[in-house]
């Protein structure tokens, strides 16, 4: 979709405010404008056509159920209706997911001591960088597990809570002060660069 100008920014708001009055040509036209956009993101995160499908439709009627709700302030159409995809496919892969991550690559992974054998369960888990390995080794052990759970294992806060045997404060705690501090890192190598 690239850069959009004030007017494709306009249109885009325009659509959404009529899809929070039933409008059903501004609906159709919602769905035609972020339909590759939306399906795209969905297979990336289920890596399976048919779920991704599944997502996109569910992904269009929360959209259309939180319409109203909208505020162009906090984000671009774009953004807002890709975070609900998100949000979407992770619900499905997580109510899919055959197996629990295991402690011992949970702490290969955030220690950057992963073998050969490994390598297929990174790949599961997504993990595609080493600069994510160095930024998670840049957190105390216990944020780097619960960001590693949540993000990349899907967990919600709730499973973290329960798979480190700490209180559900503290998991969510643990989980926004990882992220807030690995955003903080990012924004000084972009800085650096």
């Amino acid at each position: 979709m690239g850069v959009l100008s004030l007017a494709d920014r306009a249109a885009d708001v325009a659509l959404v405010e009529g899809l929070a009055v039933d409008d059903q040509l501004a609906a159709v036209a919602f769905v035609r404008r972020f339909q590759s956009a939306v399906f795209g993101l969905a297979v990336s995160i289920t890596r399976d056509t048919g779920l991704a499908e599944d997502v996109s439709q569910e992904v269009f009627v929360r959209a259309w159920r939180a319409a109203g709700s909208y505020d162009r302030r906090k984000a671009s159409v774009l953004t807002w209706l890709l975070t609900i995809t998100r949000n979407a496919a992770i619900d499905v892969v997580r109510t899919r997911r055959p197996i629990a991550v295991e402690d011992e690559l949970l702490d290969a992974l955030i220690l950057g001591t992963l073998s050969g054998s490994d390598v297929e369960d990174v790949t599961l888990l997504r993990v595609e960088s080493d600069l994510a390995r160095a930024r998670l080794r840049l957190l105390p052990p216990e944020q780097a597990r619960a960001v590693v759970l949540a993000v990349i294992g899907g967990c919600t806060a709730s499973e973290v809570s329960s798979r480190e045997n700490i209180p559900l404060g503290t998991a969510k705690t643990r989980i926004r002060n990882g992220l807030i501090k690995l955003r903080a890192a990012m924004k000084e190598e972009e800085t650096s660069d």
